[in-house]
């Protein structure tokens, strides 16, 4: 499907956008430099009657985002957990895309339960509600098991999703084959290759099996976690497009009064929901990434309560290391081992100036150590670390978009909650607790001993290899002996010789 056909595509969002009167809203709200807001909106008005109108009733932002399609609302829940970066007025408006989206017929959803687990949904379950939360991929239903009368949630996959996920995913690859193409400076950043993990990402999303399985590998990573709760997959009553967990009611993260009047504490809820997500990637390498306030709850003994699972991020041991090592070294203010980890690591070309990177490091550092949430302005602080990558030829880690992308969104989530939070003091005791453990001595020994049972598995088998190894060399032939110059060979290669000295003396003479 992909192609130029997808310039349509891409020539109807913005047209959207001028339709809804978003664009405006959009460009403010990233402060986009005056010869952006000229060409966007050259471009934009002559197409603006081509635009989706949208729901009327909603924001503009909001209207133009849920007419897009699923794609383009993923994009604004992300942005919805950033008021510090989009601002107040337009983060508030794209809250409405976590969970309240319009929700479509429950017989639809009745039926696809049928078609997907062979059986009537009024045969599996005794209670079926209407709709108690829409989002773009999905719908949840409050139910009751018929055989073991226990409360769930099943979530049921939107009609059609599929296939307008991938129209939209086209059109994303058409985009940023044009930036390559138009923009070699922006090279380094791979969109294609960001694409191409966004579509990986939200294939899998796709897929409740996947969804379901992720569900309980988090549940069994996390079930020590103190104040936090995963719901676990009812599993036979789980397929490809239809989910069940475990119910568990609780005050959505984002209703600060309903939080409030319940007498829980936000600090330190927003402490706590931080402290999580780095102790999950750090200890597990495994961490829900589409943590935004619609897909947390508050339980009534306080627990945060964690749902949809359908984006997990997934990182190695020695990627841990580098994260913790980066973070603790910030944490310290040592900026020389910040700039060091980064040369190590190889994201940044080595090239560069470490001392000069360093240098870049504590502009970045020390602005924000000290200091609560309420006086950084990150959005200033991304634009000024998109300086720093571009100038020192940091190119984009695709195996890194996650956890970065998670990273800000959970420190979205713990703003809202606690707007004075300092994130440097709250990450301290989970970040100094993993680098006590896994860089140091200890460490090593403990990968020296996992690198000796590795070979300990191959010990039985090294005679054979050996054995192997030589018997291929052997049957490898010998090289041809050097060709011997011919007489021929050597009659032409005398006479060029008493050529070139008899010109070699004419020059003297």
């Amino acid at each position: 499907m992909r192609g130029p056909h997808n310039i349509w595509r891409l020539v109807r969002t913005l047209a959207t956008l001028e339709r809804t009167g978003a664009i405006g809203v959009v460009l403010e709200a990233f402060r986009a430099p005056p010869r952006i807001r000229f060409v966007a909106r050259v471009l934009g008005w002559p197409f603006k009657p081509l635009g989706l109108k949208g729901d009327p009733d909603l924001p503009p932002a909001t209207r133009a985002l849920t007419a897009l399609g699923p794609a383009y609302i993923k994009f604004g829940q992300i942005l919805s957990t950033r008021p510090d970066i989009v601002g107040d007025e337009l983060a508030e408006q794209l809250k409405y895309l976590q969970d309240k989206l319009p929700p479509f017929p429950t017989e639809i959803a009745k039926a696809m339960v049928a078609e997907e687990l062979e059986q009537p949904a009024d045969v599996l379950f005794s209670e079926f509600s209407e709709p108690v939360a829409a989002a773009s991929i999905a719908q949840v239903h409050h139910a009751r098991t018929a055989d073991t009368g226990e409360e769930v949630a099943v979530k049921v996959l939107r009609p059609g999703i599929e296939r307008a996920f991938r129209k939209d995913i086209d059109a994303f690859y058409l985009a940023a084959r044009t930036i390559e193409l138009l923009a070699p400076s922006a090279r380094r950043l791979r969109p294609m290759d960001v694409i191409s993990h966004f579509e990986g990402v939200v294939l899998g999303e796709l897929d409740f099996r996947l969804e379901s399985s992720a569900a309980a590998e988090f549940s069994a990573n996390t079930e020590k976690d103190a104040g936090f709760r995963v719901p676990k997959p009812v599993w036979y009553l789980s397929a490809r497009r239809v989910m069940t967990l475990g119910w568990a009611e609780g005050i959505a993260l984002k209703d600060n009064i309903a939080i409030d009047a319940a007498g829980h504490d936000r600090r330190i809820l927003g402490a706590r929901v931080l402290q999580l997500f780095l102790n999950h990637a750090l200890r597990d390498g495994y961490f829900h990434a589409d943590m935004h306030q619609g897909n947390l709850k508050v339980a009534a003994n306080g627990d945060i309560v964690a749902y949809d699972f359908g984006i997990m991020g997934r990182i190695d041991e020695y990627t841990r290391r580098v994260y913790a090592e980066i973070l603790f070294g910030f944490i310290r203010k040592d900026y020389r081992r910040v700039a060091e980890v980064h040369f190590e690591a190889g994201y940044v070309p080595p090239d560069r100036d470490i001392d000069e990177f360093a240098r870049a490091l504590r502009a970045v550092g020390e602005p924000i150590f000290g200091m609560d949430a309420s006086r950084i302005s990150m959005a200033r602080l991304l634009a000024y670390l998109f300086e720093v990558t571009e100038r020192f030829g940091m190119e984009t880690r695709t195996e890194l978009i996650l956890l970065q992308r998670t990273m800000v969104v959970v420190e979205g989530v713990a703003r809202g909650l606690d707007p004075h939070i300092n994130i440097w003091e709250v990450a301290r005791p989970i970040v100094e607790g993993y680098i006590a453990k896994n860089v140091g001595p200890r460490a090593l020994a403990r990968d020296l001993a996992q690198t000796a049972r590795v070979l300990a598995r191959f010990g039985p088998r090294l005679p054979r290899l050996v054995e192997q190894a030589l018997i291929r060399q052997a049957e490898v032939p010998p090289p041809p002996p050097p060709r011997r110059l011919g007489r021929y060979a050597v009659v032409a290669l005398l006479a060029t010789l008493l050529v070139l000295t008899g010109v070699w003396i004419g020059t003297l003479i």
